[in-house]
């Protein structure tokens, strides 16, 4: 990047190829974007796009193939298979759609969430565990299994377990899939809590696009490149809120306080993605198309 900013997160070119006996896949295409701490941001595009890939070479859990991916000063190009077992443990904490992946059926809410500490050998672990708890919302539900839980209370203790550790960064694939909508929006408030009063940086990657259109930040992500961003109008939910809580004002006040911006986004070549929507509505039917600049204005128009 070349504005001279400091990033938590910062992807160059990145590129993943997936390999199998016949076929190769390319998951990510020279994907470049750059995140700062404590933002909360979701992650969109159509299955198969590349944002899950995304996810998972910010989680530690795949190499890229090539490019540059620095995540809290730390090369994850270079790291040792040992170095990248304590960045998973210490730097990003997960939460998964399938909550399966983040439970234990026969210990109980508290114990789970202890159980990343007990690993780490943390010494202040009930003390802890109890507090994120008490966080999303859950602290009278300590001695609950599983089978006691619904799927929303279920999804906030696993929240609580990836906070267990002290991460810097929250990573959730698709942490509302399977909840109702009411449900999910009360998620959603627990995300946006652990970011302002933890300071934690949260990325989600959704379908939801009701979810993503409540974050500061959404990032669109085709055939495996950035390819627009919309950012929230911060300062005019911030003059609502001076004049009533989110929860108190009208559909229409939270569709203008959720209102966001969007931009394309240039690759370093200073290439854009135009969406195929956009190119059918003036009539581009092939894989040519003029250019004119009038005005400080870059004009597009269909081949003649």
């Amino acid at each position: 990047m070349s504005d001279n900013k400091t990033y938590l997160i910062e992807c160059d070119n990145l590129v993943k190829i997936y390999k199998t006996k016949d076929i190769e896949v390319m998951a990510l295409q020279g994907l470049d974007i750059a995140i700062e701490a404590g933002e909360l941001m979701a992650i969109v595009g159509n299955s198969g796009s590349g944002k899950s890939t995304f996810l998972n070479m910010i989680g530690g859990l795949d190499r890229p193939t090539a490019g540059r991916l620095f995540v809290d000063g730390k090369n994850l190009f270079t790291l040792s298979e040992k170095e990248l077992v304590s960045y998973k443990k210490n730097t990003v904490g997960f939460v998964w759609q399938n909550n399966a992946r983040n439970l234990l059926p026969y210990l109980t809410a508290q114990q789970n969430v202890e159980l990343p500490m007990i690993l780490d050998e943390a010494k202040d672990r009930s003390d802890r565990a109890q507090a994120l708890l008490d966080l999303v919302g859950l602290k009278s539900k300590k001695d609950s299994k599983l089978s006691q839980l619904s799927g929303g209370e279920q999804q906030r203790v696993a929240i609580a377990i990836a906070l267990a550790n002290h991460p810097k960064i929250l990573l959730a694939d698709e942490p509302t899939g399977s909840v109702d909508a009411k449900t999910g929006n009360y998620i959603l408030d627990v995300f946006r809590k652990v970011n302002e009063e933890m300071g934690v940086t949260v990325i989600i990657v959704t379908h939801d696009l009701t979810l993503a259109n409540r974050v500061n930040r959404v990032v669109s992500i085709r055939d495996g490149k950035t390819s627009s961003e919309r950012i929230r109008r911060r300062s005019y939910l911030e003059e609502l809120q001076e004049i009533t809580s989110f929860k108190d004002m009208t559909e229409e006040q939270q569709a203008l306080a959720y209102r966001h911006e969007e931009y394309a986004v240039l690759d370093r070549a200073g290439r854009v993605q135009i969406p195929k929507e956009m190119l059918e509505q003036i009539g581009v039917t092939g894989n040519r198309i003029r250019l004119e600049v009038s005005d400080q204005t870059i004009v597009i128009r269909p081949e003649e």
